[in-house]
């Protein structure tokens, strides 16, 4: 990584919600390194949501599915609170629905350098 980079998230509290733990913690470990307190990860739409309820976040990274789950109530809430967040998903970006084809999409593996900017450029109206 290179050095102009390593404060790309300094002071952020960043939300990871992903199901697949090894994901999860290799974005919690490289989110930490560019300088975010990371909170979660959360592996279901309920934890996140609680996350959201009693934490202070700046940012989030969402897996559009958990498990069984989708996360748009997750996504809604970030929004509703004027939290900038990005979708990361493994399956074709094509399946959004529309509601959401204004946030950004990171395809997996997400390259956070990529979010960095997305972030930037998606706040919620």
């Amino acid at each position: 990584m290179e050095k102009n980079n390593q404060n790309l998230f300094s002071g952020m509290r960043v939300l990871i919600v992903e199901d697949e733990y090894f994901l999860a913690d290799e974005t919690r470990r490289r989110l930490q390194d560019l300088g975010a307190t990371v909170v979660g990860p959360a592996a279901k739409v309920s934890r996140a949501l609680d996350l959201i309820a009693r934490e202070h976040i700046d940012a989030a990274i969402i897996d559009v599915y958990l498990g069984d789950e989708l996360a748009f109530a997750v996504a809604d809430e970030l929004e509703e609170r004027g939290i900038s967040f990005v979708f990361a998903t493994g399956y074709d970006p094509s399946s959004m629905p529309g509601k959401y084809k204004r946030f950004a999409l990171c395809v997996k593996p997400i390259e956070l350098e990529r979010v960095a900017v997305a972030l930037s450029l998606c706040r919620p109206d």
